[in-house]
């Protein structure tokens, strides 16, 4: 499961890029209980999405000159950005945003594997990662959509030292992943071929986050009151509980999930 112990190859930190934040804030705001906390005059507008007074997220509004479509960046724990990039481009990705320091708080990259799906990298220093992740209103799951699911796990396998196991799903099986000798308590996502999206609208691979939610069916009702779209009703899936995906106003995908209850 995904939790705030973060280990090399476990997604560590989120964050939207929005062309308006303010708009933004007022949607998560009143959809997961956000408040923003701007990271200071030094930080370029970047702020922190706080739950209960916890970091839940980061954010920041886009320029024109930054261009790129609205959306969720899914950042993975590295201890060494720079090698990482490095093993990223020998199997085949790059890296848009090369290795930079941000201030005092880490070291961080943005990079696309080799079917273009856009993730970042967060080697921690001053800040760790998210504070909370699991509880109603935060991360709890990530998923990639991606063309070639064997390509993709032997990719991030490289890279990030992630491993996959097949799960069984109702009418098949589930790819999922857990950083390296994680096993099963580790699992924080899976890998699923875009031709089988849900949506049935996506041909771009990209990570999907997706975030607790005490009722999936009215956070997309109170989604779409707020501007919102949905892209999959609320559905439920036997044995893992009540999922929905969704655009804020501005387009930036994400998923919701109630989840199932665990063994008792």
């Amino acid at each position: 499961m995904l939790t705030t112990r973060f280990v090399t190859g476990a997604p560590n930190w989120i964050d939207l890029g929005t062309p308006d934040i303010e708009g933004a804030t007022a949607f998560y705001s009143a959809l997961f209980g956000w408040d923003f906390q701007s990271a200071g005059p030094e930080a370029g507008g970047y702020g922190f999405f706080q739950l209960g007074g916890r970091t839940a997220g980061g954010g920041m509004q886009m320029t024109e000159e930054q261009g790129g479509a609205p959306s969720w960046t899914v950042s993975f724990q590295t201890p060494d950005v720079d090698a990482t990039v490095k093993a990223a481009e020998q199997v085949g990705g790059a890296a848009p945003m090369p290795p930079m320091d941000v201030m005092d708080a880490g070291r961080m990259a943005v990079l696309t594997d080799t079917a273009g799906a856009v993730f970042g990298l967060w080697q921690p220093a001053r800040i760790k990662g998210l504070e909370v992740t699991g509880a109603p209103g935060s991360l709890c799951w990530v998923e990639l959509y991606t063309t070639d699911v064997p390509k993709a796990a032997a990719f991030y396998g490289t890279v990030l030292g992630l491993e996959t196991s097949a799960v069984p799903f109702p009418g098949g099986s589930y790819t999922c992943v857990n950083p390296a000798g994680a096993g099963e308590d580790g699992m924080f996502g899976g890998v699923i071929d875009i031709a089988d999206d849900p949506t049935g609208t996506e041909t771009t691979p990209y990570w999907l986050p997706y975030f607790e939610v005490t009722d999936a069916g009215a956070t997309v009702a109170k989604a779409q009151e707020l501007g919102g779209q949905v892209r999959m009703p609320a559905t439920e899936v036997e044995g893992v509980g009540t999922i929905a995906k969704l655009t804020d106003p501005y387009g930036a995908r994400f998923a919701v999930i109630k989840s199932a209850p665990g063994p008792t």
